[in-house]
């Protein structure tokens, strides 16, 4: 998106319309991975229309678009029936699904960084995403009672609670990776291996999250907004091993806002409920980010975010 367009509020689409389906009325199935499936598929297409110029840059724009938003609608659909039929595994654990997202995540930036052009990653994120679309595959052909495992009941998605805290910490996070890459790009001078090892430090500094010593919630979101304020003055390397706290604090603040969400239901339930809420605050917070940023100029993106985590420390650091 960076390459295809400069453009801060355009490129702040692509997060806004990946949180999109948190807001829908949408009734979950553990199928619609298969919709991650053909998102990726039409990515590749894009990718080889670009290559070949076969299409102007605002079809391509619009198309990339398009599959960003079909590959939230499957993911969104997916999620929790996933985590519930995932979780009926002998010694699987809540924690464990958590650890191995961040470590997939964590695999996926290393990819990014490896592979250039940027439409190059999308052959093996098809092939990262097969492995458990086949195991669904050979779980739905089976009969009686195992066909549905995993399934919701037949409710709207407006049953699933809404927390003010978790939207408000979507805001933030939104606001903050919304608009980065082009950051990178446009202010900074790099590329897509400079992006990539920015998300490896925060998604390996959230597998560390056990390693800091406890701090207080408003404490974390301060030290954050220090965090983000010092990667603007410091060069390179320097600013890469910042995001590493950076993402220890993001998983700890996750963790505390899940354990407050205690009375609500089981850990998969709590976990949607702060990724469906703070979808809901980063479609605000990341369309927010790119008009502001359009209006008064990139470079004032990180700054503005710095002051934001500055401004919600207290209120989001109250929660017990």
């Amino acid at each position: 998106m960076s390459g295809l367009s400069p453009s801060p509020l355009l490129n702040s689409l692509l997060p806004a319309l990946g949180t999109l389906p948190a807001l829908l009325p949408l009734r979950r199935r553990a199928w619609a991975y298969a919709l991650q499936l053909l998102a990726v598929l039409a990515l590749l297409a894009v990718a080889a229309a670009q290559a070949l110029q076969w299409l102007p840059a605002p079809l391509l724009l619009a198309a990339s678009l398009l599959a960003v938003l079909l590959f939230a609608l499957g993911a969104e659909l997916s999620g929790l029936p996933l985590q519930r039929r995932l979780l009926r595994q002998p010694g699987s654990s809540i924690e464990q699904l958590r650890r191995g997202s961040d470590l997939g995540s964590l695999v996926g930036y290393l990819l990014t960084a490896l592979l250039f052009p940027a439409a190059l990653q999308f052959g093996p994120a098809l092939l990262l995403l097969l492995p458990l679309g086949l195991l669904l595959a050979v779980r739905g052909r089976g009969t009686g009672p195992a066909v549905a495992e995993g399934e919701l009941p037949k409710a709207p998605a407006q049953t699933i609670p809404f927390s003010r805290l978790c939207a408000l910490q979507g805001l933030l996070f939104g606001g903050l990776f919304a608009l980065l890459p082009l950051w990178v790009r446009a202010v900074g001078e790099g590329d897509c291996f400079d992006f990539a090892m920015l998300l490896a430090a925060y998604g390996l500094g959230r597998g560390f999250t056990g390693l800091l010593p406890p701090l207080n919630g408003p404490l974390r979101y301060g030290l954050m907004a220090v965090l983000l304020g010092t990667a603007q003055l410091v060069p390179g390397w320097s600013a890469v091993l910042l995001f590493l706290p950076l993402g220890g604090l993001a998983a700890a603040s996750d963790a505390a806002l899940v354990g407050a969400l205690g009375p609500l239901g089981d850990a998969p339930l709590r976990w949607t409920v702060l990724q469906r809420s703070g979808a809901v605050g980063g479609l605000a917070g990341s369309l927010g980010m790119g008009l502001l940023s359009q209006l008064l100029g990139l470079g004032l993106a990180l700054p503005l975010q710095l002051l934001a985590f500055a401004a919600l420390a207290w209120p989001l650091g109250r929660c017990r």
